[in-house]
C-alpha cells in the first residue's frame, strides 16, 4: 500500500511528532512538497504532505493561521510538517489550534531531520508500493494465463474475481451473460445487459463505470470493458468491486482483457478458414454426398450431422424485390437443385469473413442475424454453420436448439417492430426475409434447402419476415394467388369470357363460377343462378367453344377455378 502519515510517524529515522490530527494519520501520502509561499495552494494537486518553516508566515497570528490551514485543507493537502529550531523554536500555538479546528494532521519535524530525508522516505515508499503492485500484477497475469489455458474463460473469470476481491462476468455481443464468477454474482451481472448493449454501440475499445458512490442504486462499483479488435466489440467484460481498483488490480484487469480477447476473438484467417470449410460441407450436403460432408466436417461441424437439423435461408428485402422482379428462383448450383455450387450473386457483394471478424457493420441486416445466431449457439455450446451466399445467408443449425429459437425470436421481434414502427432494430432489419425448412437429415439436405427457399418465397410474397415450411402445409394455397404473374395468367385465361359478357349476351363468368363451385351439379348450380338447367348447359358449351377447352378435363377445371379465385381476390 502507499505510504501514510502513520508510516512516516513510525519511521524511526525521521523522529516526527504528532501535534494535531492524530486520528487522521491513516490517509495516503502522494508526495512530500516543500513550500514557503504564503499561499502554496495554486501549486497543490491534492494528497501532499506540505513541509514548511514558516519563513513568510505569521505563524503566531490565530486568524492568519486559520485562513492558511483552511485553504490547505480545501486544496486536498493531507498533512503539514513544521520544522522547529529554524524560524520558531517550537510549533506556534496558533498553528496547532488551527490544525486541530480544521482536522489537518500537524507533524513536528526536529531540526536534525532535513526535509530531504522526509521526501526520500516518501519517494522510497511509493516506489516500493509500485514495485509490489507490478510484481503482484505479473503474478496475476501468470495465474490468469494459466487459467485461460487450462480452464478457459470460466477459470480466468474465477481467478480475476479472486485477484480484485470482487466478481467478474463475460458477455456476448447481444449482452447476454456467458460466464460469471463467483456464482452469487449472476443476478448482478444479468442486470447490466442494457449497459453492455450501450457499450456495444460505441467504437472499440470502450469502457464505462456503473455503480459506486455516485450511483446509490448499486452497492458495488462495476467497470465494463469491450473485448475485440474490430470497430464493433464482439463481447464485454464486467468487473465488480467494493471500491476503485488499485494498481495491482488494474494490471489484473488489463491482463484479463487481453486474454479474453485472444480466447473470444478468433483471427481473421481462422474465421476465413472456417468459412471455407462450412461452405464445403454445405456444398457436399446439397450435392447428395453426406458421407464426404461428414468426413470434411470433422469435430467442428460434425455434431450437426448426427441429429436432425434445419436450414434457414435469409436475404434482405431489397435483394428479394430484385429477385422477384427478375422472376429468378436461385439455387446453389446455378439454379439446378443438387448442383452443389455456392457462389455470390447480384451486384452487391457481402463483406468478407475478415470484415465480419473485424466487426464491420456493413452488410446489415444479414450480419446482425449471423451475430444473433452465432452468439446463441456459442452460449449453449451448439455447433452452427453460417455461410454467406452472395446477397443471402444460409444457416444450418440443430433442430430444437437455441440457435433455431433465437432465429425465430429475432424474426418475431422484427415483425413486432415493423408493426409498431418503433425499435432501432426494426429500422435497420425490418426488411429481412427468412425461410425455415422442416427438420431433415444429411441425406435430405437438398430437399431441406428447397423447402427453405419455398418458405422464403412465400414470406417475400406475403410481406412477412419469416415463414416456416410447416406453415405452408397447414395454411392455404389461396394467398399465393395474389402474385402478379398468377393474376396475369388468370386475366389472360378469362379475358375472352369477360369480353363476351361485356356485350350483354350472357353471364358466362358467373355461370362458370357457380357450376365449378357445385362440382358440375347442374340443378344445384342452376338454382344458385336462378336459371333453367338447360340454359346453364348452353352457357357451359359456349364457355368450351370460346376457350377452346373441354370442361371434362379436370386440369382445365382446376385452372379455371384458380383463375376465378385469383381475379376475385383483386
Amino acid at each position: 500500500m502507499p505510504p501514510t502519515l502513520a508510516s512516516l510517524v513510525h519511521h524511526s529515522a525521521l523522529k516526527l511528532t504528532v501535534r494535531a490530527g492524530g486520528d487522521r494519520l491513516d490517509v495516503p501520502v502522494r508526495w512530500a512538497h516543500v513550500s514557503e509561499l504564503a499561499d502554496p495552494v495554486p501549486y497543490m494537486e491534492g494528497g501532499e504532505l506540505l513541509l514548511i518553516t514558516a519563513l513568510k508566515l505569521d505563524a503566531e497570528d490565530p486568524e492568519a493561521m486559520r485562513r492558511y490551514v483552511r485553504r490547505l485543507v480545501g486544496a486536498g493537502v493531507v498533512g503539514l510538517g513544521f520544522a522547529v529550531g529554524v524560524n520558531y523554536e517550537e510549533v506556534p500555538k496558533a498553528l496547532v489550534d488551527a490544525a486541530e479546528q480544521e482536522g489537518l494532521p500537524l507533524l513536528e519535524v526536529p531540526r536534525r531531520t532535513p526535509f530531504l530525508a522526509i521526501s526520500k522516505a516518501v519517494s522510497a515508499a511509493i516506489a516500493a508500493d509500485q514495485y509490489r503492485a507490478v510484481t503482484a500484477g505479473f503474478a496475476a497475469q501468470r495465474e490468469l494465463t494459466r487459467q485461460a489455458l487450462t480452464a478457459g474463460p470460466e477459470g480466468l473469470l474465477t481467478a480475476l474475481a479472486a485477484q480484485v476481491d470482487g466478481w467478474a462476468a463475460l458477455y456476448d455481443a447481444s449482452g447476454a451473460v456467458v460466464a460469471v464468477a463467483p456464482e452469487w454474482a449472476s443476478r448482478r451481472a444479468a442486470r447490466l445487459t442494457a449497459e453492455v448493449e450501450r457499450l456495444r454501440d460505441r467504437a472499440a475499445p470502450a469502457s464505462a463505470v456503473v455503480g459506486g458512490p455516485e450511483h446509490t442504486d448499486h452497492d458495488d462499483r462495476v467497470e465494463l470493458h469491450s473485448l475485440g479488435t474490430g470497430r464493433r466489440p464482439r463481447s464485454a467484460l464486467a468487473v465488480g468491486t467494493a471500491a476503485a481498483l488499485g494498481t495491482a488490480e488494474r494490471y489484473a484487469v488489463h491482463s484479463a482483457i487481453a486474454l479474453l480477447t485472444l480466447t473470444t476473438e478468433r483471427s481473421s484467417s481462422l474465421r476465413a478458414a472456417e468459412q471455407r470449410l462450412g461452405t464445403a460441407v454445405l456444398r457436399m450436403l446439397l450435392a447428395g454426398e453426406p458421407d464426404h460432408a461428414r468426413a470434411v466436417a470433422g469435430e467442428l461441424y460434425g455434431p450437426l450431422l448426427d441429429a436432425p437439423f434445419r436450414i434457414v435461408v435469409a436475404e434482405s428485402a431489397s435483394a428479394s424485390a430484385a429477385r422477384a422482379q427478375a422472376d429468378v428462383q436461385p439455387h446453389p448450383g446455378g439454379g439446378r437443385a443438387g448442383g452443389g455450387e455456392l457462389a455470390p450473386r447480384g451486384t452487391a457483394a457481402r463483406p468478407s469473413a475478415a470484415a465480419l471478424a473485424a466487426g464491420d457493420p456493413a452488410g446489415d441486416p444479414l450480419d446482425r442475424l449471423a451475430e444473433v445466431v452465432e452468439s446463441s449457439a456459442a452460449r449453449s455450446g451448439e455447433a452452427v454453420l453460417v455461410v454467406p451466399e452472395g446477397e443471402r445467408l444460409v444457416v444450418l443449425t440443430a433442430d430444437g436448439g437455441s440457435a433455431v429459437t433465437s432465429c425465430q425470436e429475432y424474426a418475431a421481434a422484427l415483425e413486432a417492430g415493423r408493426a409498431s414502427g418503433g425499435v432501432r432494430e426494426a429500422a435497420e432489419d425490418a426488411e429481412l426475409v427468412l425461410g425455415l425448412s422442416a427438420p431433415a437429415g444429411p441425406i435430405a439436405a437438398a430437399a431441406a434447402y428447397k423447402q427453405a427457399e419455398q418458405a422464403l418465397s412465400v414470406a417475400r410474397r406475403r410481406g412477412r419476415v419469416c415463414v416456416e415450411h410447416e406453415q405452408l402445409a397447414a395454411g392455404s394455397v389461396l394467398p399465393l394467388l395474389a402474385d402478379d404473374a398468377v393474376k396475369a395468367f388468370a386475366d389472360g385465361l378469362l379475358r375472352a369470357l369477360h369480353e363476351h359478357d361485356a356485350t350483354g349476351r350472357g353471364d358466362l363468368v358467373a355461370s362458370l363460377r357457380a357450376w365449378l363451385s357445385r362440382h358440375g351439379q347442374w340443378d344445384a348450380a342452376a338454382a344458385d343462378l336462378g336459371v333453367h338447367r338447360h340454359t346453364l348447359r348452353y352457357r357451359m358449351r359456349r364457355v368450351e367453344e370460346i376457350l377452346g377447352r373441354s370442361l371434362d378435363d379436370p386440369d382445365v377445371r382446376m385452372e379455371l377455378w384458380l383463375a376465378l379465385k385469383a381475379t376475385s381476390a383483386e
